[in-house]
């Protein structure tokens, strides 16, 4: 059900939120029954350089996640050359503020160079040399953050729409076993470390049918998985709430906590198919995919506003079974929305605005936490 944001409260929000975010309640304390709030952070937040945003960072999450700094083609650029400058960064940020730390993402299709798959004559390599590099890198990467990074997106997108095994160059050269390989790799370098599976539009069945049945292949041959990342990727029409709700109450059943873990609203039309957020998808700019230049009409204001709180409305209900809500992002200035798949918008996809004031849907979500019981 659409939950109705009346325009006077919104205009009267709207008008109020230009006097400074201060007196606003902060997320993790209005959710703090229900689960963590975080953000993905980058390199100019987590460095100090940018203070608004730091600014909400430390007032509203409790949860840090990586967005760039620990992916393979930042931290491991070359062979046999580490680059951990931004990572050592980010970790110490999220240990100064005693925030829990997620590392993003150790094996993945996207963002990883790609020497990784050749040998040093330009060549593919062998299944055990992929193999063995894939096991230097993660024992490297999350050796050195034993402890202090508390979990890793371990393998993130590696089941394609159609419900089957994306056919990304780790599944070419090593198998589906380069799943399980990833996993046993990650707990060996830190057994304390909690481990995750991270995918987008999950909520589409017949990718959800096959992501479901990887976590229970992998949990049959030992993997303690103990989180499910549904990404969260949304628009203002998509995905449906009850299809919210099925895929968050499907990965619950198998045991690991579900999280949101890379959530924003897409408000702008596009050519990309509507439930797909694969990140190399790259369309030429088009002024009718860029509308909102000057800024969000307040028909589309209240529709963001809306359609936050619903969400919020679902996660409060099964808050039981989700651990963790992610931003991916702090505010609209900075969000991958506005480079993605166009580069050059004008998004409007989180809780802040271009100059870290909440908008109306950060109003919507706060007013989800105080209603009694979601």
């Amino acid at each position: 059900m659409k939950i109705k944001i009346n325009t006077l409260i919104l205009i009267g929000f709207m008008s109020a939120s230009a006097s400074g975010a201060a007196g606003q309640p902060a997320l993790k304390d209005v959710f703090s029954q229900d689960f963590l709030c975080g953000a993905a952070l980058n390199a100019a937040q987590f460095s100090g350089t940018n203070s608004p945003e730091v600014e909400l960072i430390e007032k509203h999450f409790n949860t840090i996640t990586s967005e760039n700094v620990l992916k393979w083609e930042s931290v491991h650029p070359q062979p046999g050359k580490y680059d951990f400058a931004d990572g050592d960064r980010y970790v110490a940020f999220g240990r100064q503020h005693e925030m829990f730390i997620v590392g993003h993402t150790l094996i993945w299709h996207n963002q990883t160079p790609a020497w990784v798959f050749k040998d040093k004559n330009g060549n593919p390599l062998t299944r055990e040399a992929l193999l063995e590099r894939m096991r230097d890198h993660i024992f490297t990467v999350v050796g050195r953050y034993k402890g202090k990074v508390k979990g890793w997106d371990v393998v993130n997108e590696a089941v394609a729409e159609d419900g089957t095994l994306r056919q990304s160059p780790w599944m070419r050269i090593i198998g589906e076993e380069y799943i399980l390989k990833a996993y046993q790799f990650a707990h060996e370098a830190d057994p304390g470390a909690q481990l995750y599976y991270n995918d987008f539009s999950l909520e589409n069945p017949l990718k959800r049918e096959g992501a479901l049945e990887l976590v229970k292949k992998l949990q049959a041959q030992g993997v303690k998985l103990a989180g499910i990342g549904l990404q969260g990727h949304y628009r203002l029409d998509w995905p449906e709430l009850p299809d919210i709700d099925a895929t968050i109450e499907a990965f619950g059943k198998l045991g690991p906590k579900i999280m949101i873990t890379e959530l924003d609203v897409n408000v702008l039309p596009t050519p990309a198919p509507w439930n797909e957020s694969e990140a190399s998808l790259n369309f030429a700019a088009n002024p009718k995919w860029n509308p909102y230049t000057n800024g969000l009409p307040q028909n589309v204001e209240e529709r963001l506003a809306s359609r936050y709180a619903e969400l919020f409305k679902t996660f409060k209900k099964e808050h039981q079974l989700i651990s963790r809500v992610t931003f991916w992002g702090v505010g609209d200035r900075s969000s991958w929305l506005n480079n993605w798949p166009i580069e050059g918008r004008t998004n409007y996809p989180l809780l802040f605005d271009r100059n870290c004031q909440p908008k109306a849907a950060f109003q919507a979500v706060i007013d989800v936490a105080k209603t009694k019981g979601g």
